[in-house]
């Protein structure tokens, strides 16, 4: 993509066309700009209901003034574009008249977690981001992109809560399905295209607006915990690659991404020109946020905080303490005015529009500041709603998820399978086959396949899931994939005992790296998968649709590698089992 227009010009255009427009608003309206909650929505939505959240639709969009708001679970296409459509009703006949903003995280893979993606309903299913990243189109990514952009207009939404651009360097990190992979380069040429998809080369009413994150990049956690929970609150540079972190943010900003949000964690032991970064969350960090990203990088979008980092929450029964990390001290309108002063715009997951308003009366936030932030905001709002209120969408919700979209997900599911281990070269799976299964429903087998016990069977087909420590302490700690990556032993017998009859395909969904060893010797073919139906996979099997995956990161030998390895540092364990790039083709490069 050849850009006429810089992003300092565009922010500015931006910047502009909101002026003229605070100058007719109260405090208490703009006030309602700056805080981003995540909402539920039913097909039969009580808008007066308050929700396990917080408070109701009308208290926030109403009493509130709030523009911004983030959707958690929500029905079919149809009865969502329904449901915003009323809000947004009840929007523009209220307060600044502004229209809703509604947001959400990935909703077109298969990874099912509340505090980062949605399992795909009613759209086209794809591979998670890691697959696309394996496959390595940037023309697929701007297609990917382009049919997310269509799906959420047709639905009411406008805004992503993505691409995530963290580079997958700490193999045990829960967050990884979501990136494009360990290399920054790789991940910043992916990052450019995905922009390109949503967005277009300006923003405007026909696009999406893209929050890329986590800045300053959230792959490099002390022993891979995520800095969703208090155990995981530190991101650490050892070997000395923060840069290679920021590279994906610098594409960002050069391609005028309409929002960035910076991670939880908090950078310990990190030095930048000569000086140490205070060990703070980075939303909290000034040196980060307004020093580095505002000055040196030149950004001037909308800095939008990750989720709950002001008010510790009980969320269905379980604890999700405020992620205020090296400011646990502060009470809540201290943590509040710091995210200001550090250089946020708009606070996620957070509602307390009271609190804003006497922070900026008694000075802790100054005005300066705090219009400074409204302007952004509205800005945006108004390049995604030139009109004034929403205009028509390219595709009727009703006829999501359409199907071309779904053949190409599909296609795309099976070119990002990975060859890892075919040493007698069975691929593509030619021919009728009589057949052993585990984990995958024998229905979606080639019509001439049979199934077979395992002593009468040709081969075995056995899908797994990289493995994870569960852990269900926190509310959204059950849907993170933390921990060892070592498959148990049971999982390694019963491979063995089928592998003792016949021989072993094995496929393996990789949401984070696996430790493959001992498995390797019992399995006569080895692919892994980054989200594929059971369709899918036996496509790429068979050689219906090559299977062309190189691998996005390196899967480490053992655990003692993992430990040993540097967290920031790419591909950096020692004698990996399959390094980065890797395919029975490639052969360790990245074609």
């Amino acid at each position: 993509m050849t850009r006429t227009t810089s992003p300092q010009q565009i922010y500015s255009a931006r910047r502009a066309l909101a002026h003229a427009h605070l100058q007719r608003m109260t405090p208490r309206e703009m006030a309602g700009l700056l805080f981003h909650p995540m909402v539920l929505i039913g097909a039969d939505q009580d808008i007066d209901q308050p929700s396990p959240l917080g408070p109701s639709l009308r208290e926030l969009i109403v009493d509130r003034g709030i523009r911004h708001l983030c959707l958690g679970a929500i029905p079919s296409p149809v009865q969502t574009s329904e449901v915003l459509a009323r809000l947004q009703d009840i929007a523009a006949s209220t307060g600044s008249g502004l229209p809703i903003t509604f947001s959400t995280d990935p909703r077109h893979s298969f990874l099912q977690n509340p505090g980062a993606t949605h399992r795909a309903q009613g759209v086209s299913q794809w591979p998670e981001p890691l697959g696309l990243g394996a496959i390595d189109d940037t023309d697929l990514v701007r297609d990917f992109a382009r049919v997310v952009r269509d799906d959420y207009r047709a639905m009411g939404i406008r805004m992503a809560l993505h691409p995530q651009v963290d580079l997958t360097t700490e193999p045990r990190w829960a967050r990884q399905a979501q990136s494009f992979g360990t290399d920054p380069d790789h991940t910043s040429r992916l990052l450019a295209a995905f922009l390109e998809g949503l967005q277009g080369e300006m923003l405007d009413g026909d696009g999406v607006a893209a929050t890329v994150k986590h800045f300053p990049g959230g792959g490099a956690q002390r022993d891979g915990e995520d800095p969703h929970f208090p155990y995981g609150r530190e991101q650490v540079y050892p070997g000395g690659r923060f840069d290679d972190h920021l590279l994906p943010f610098r594409t960002a900003v050069d391609a005028g991404a309409a929002a960035i949000m910076p991670y939880y964690g908090m950078p310990v032991g990190l030095v930048r020109n000569g000086e140490a970064i205070e060990e703070v969350g980075f939303a909290f960090n000034r040196a980060l946020i307004t020093d580095l990203l505002r000055g040196e990088l030149g950004y001037d979008g909308v800095v939008l905080s990750d989720f709950g980092l002001i008010h510790d929450a009980q969320v269905f029964g379980k604890p999700l303490p405020a992620r205020a990390w090296g400011v646990e001290h502060l009470d809540p309108a201290g943590r509040m005015a710091r995210l200001f002063n550090a250089g946020v715009d708009q606070l996620g997951g957070e509602s307390d529009t009271e609190r804003l308003l006497r922070l900026v009366e008694t000075g802790a936030i100054a005005e300066e500041r705090f219009l400074e932030a409204v302007e952004r905001v509205i800005g945006l709002t108004l390049t995604l709603f030139p009109e004034g209120g929403p205009a028509s969408a390219a595709l009727d919700p009703a006829e999501l998820p359409l199907r071309e979209h779904v053949a190409l997900g599909a296609t795309a599911q099976s070119r990002a399978v990975t060859v890892l281990h075919d040493p007698d070269a069975m691929l593509p799976l030619a021919g009728a086959r009589r057949v052993v299964v585990h984990d995958l429903d024998f229905t979606a087998l080639p019509s001439d396949w049979e199934i077979a016990d395992a002593a009468d069977a040709d081969l075995a087909i056995i899908r797994l899931s990289a493995p994870f420590e569960p852990r269900d302490h926190y509310f959204l700690e059950a849907g993170m994939e933390q921990g060892s990556l070592d498959f148990p032993d049971e999982v390694v017998r019963r491979v063995a005992e089928t592998a003792a009859h016949t021989p072993v395909v094995l496929a393996v969904t990789l949401s984070r790296p696996a430790i493959l060893t001992p498995l390797l010797e019992h399995a006569a073919v080895v692919v892994a998968d980054f989200g594929a139906s059971d369709r899918a996979l036996l496509d790429a099997l068979t050689g219906a649709v090559r299977p062309e995956g190189t691998l996005p990161f390196e899967l480490p030998r053992s655990m003692a590698a993992v430990a040993a390895g540097l967290p920031d540092v790419p591909a950096g364990t020692a004698d990996p089992l399959f390094p980065l790039g890797w395919n029975v083709t490639t052969a360790g490069v990245r074609a």
